[in-house]
């Protein structure tokens, strides 16, 4: 027999396809399996206006629970928390940075990803949620070192870590003592990374960020928010910075030259397309042998991960061989 719909109901597609093929949020929330996994959830799903189960994703602690549940059923997390106000940001579009990454490690190791805890990645800006780390070691088994220039959320990420056994003896939290520096004060001598991974702070002050917190609930909710609640939170530190996100990427892009060596792939997540011109010239002056442009699709909004090495091919080849051992 055919359901009966929900007079007016959307529809919507079984997969999210603009999401990494091997992102595991492709498919639509299962809620009791959720609710299973994070009884915490249970107060915040209802019945949307469609008939569908739901949360209200304007309700930050909802999309708090709900982050909880999902890093609970997909990434082997037990203990899961973040302090009021913090950045609590949501998973399928992190995930996704992270399976990109695998797959640019693999386009030079005859496309076989490299996993194991031989494989490092630095965090650039934790956070207090730490949820690179927790997916690139619970998808891939790599070890981070992680760098965060606010103490509270150190220690927060710090706590996951302790927390959780799939996160032991393979994250290395580091407080950044100098804001105005990225690398510099992080990576140590005889270091070596595979990856770099950062999330820039978007807006350039607490005014502009707090616009565009306006902007974005009133185009989502198609009603004019005078005093905007961030569903998913956020301090001053990883919301802005003198410069926004086109300053904190040059300054990175500079700093990495003087650790060319230190590292394979340099990255970030790129939100402004009007920022990779700007990007582009920077890695030209800083004579990056390669660059790499991946764009990463999460519902309507588009962002872009951009990758550099300073290693030529040959270097390229022995540093694969050197570090990348079979597993």
């Amino acid at each position: 027999m055919l359901k009966r719909m929900h007079p007016g109901k959307k529809t919507h597609p079984e997969t999210k396809s603009r999401l990494h093929p091997r992102n595991k949020h492709r498919g639509r929330y299962d809620f009791v399996q959720l609710v299973e996994k994070c009884p915490e959830l249970a107060p915040f799903v209802h019945l949307n206006a469609y008939g569908d189960q739901s949360v209200d994703f304007f309700d930050p602690l909802a999309v708090k629970a709900l982050n909880k549940a999902l890093l609970m059923q997909c990434y082997e997390v037990s203990h899961w928390d973040i302090p009021q106000g913090y950045l609590c940001p949501p998973v399928p579009g992190r995930a996704d940075y992270i399976h990109y990454l695998a797959d640019l490690l693999a386009a030079t190791n005859g496309q076989k990803i490299p996993r194991g805890a031989q494989i490092k990645g630095l965090d650039i800006g934790v956070g207090a949620n730490c949820i690179y780390p927790i997916i690139g070691c619970s998808e891939y088994g790599w070890s981070f070192t992680a760098s965060e220039i606010d103490n509270t959320a150190l220690h927060s990420a710090q706590k996951i870590v302790d927390q959780n056994l799939v996160l032991k003896n393979k994250v290395d939290l580091r407080l950044q003592p100098d804001a105005r520096n990225i690398f510099r004060g992080i990576i140590r001598q005889d270091e070596f990374y595979d990856f770099t991974i950062c999330n820039p702070p978007f807006h350039a002050s607490a005014v502009e960020a707090r616009a565009g917190a306006v902007r974005k609930l009133n185009n989502l909710k198609g009603k004019t928010v005078k005093d905007p609640v961030l569903n998913f939170g956020g301090q001053n530190t990883e919301l802005w910075c003198p410069g926004g996100e086109e300053r904190f990427i040059t300054t990175m892009i500079r700093e990495s030259k003087e650790f060319a060596g230190s590292c394979y792939w340099f990255s970030t997540l790129i939100s402004k397309e009007s920022n990779l011109g700007i990007t582009y010239k920077a890695l030209a002056a800083s004579k990056a042998t390669e660059v790499k442009t991946i764009a990463m699709g999460q519902g309507n909004k588009t962002s872009r991960l951009v990758a550099w090495t300073y290693l030529d091919t040959a270097h390229q080849q022995s540093w694969i061989k050197t570090r990348w051992k079979e597993i």
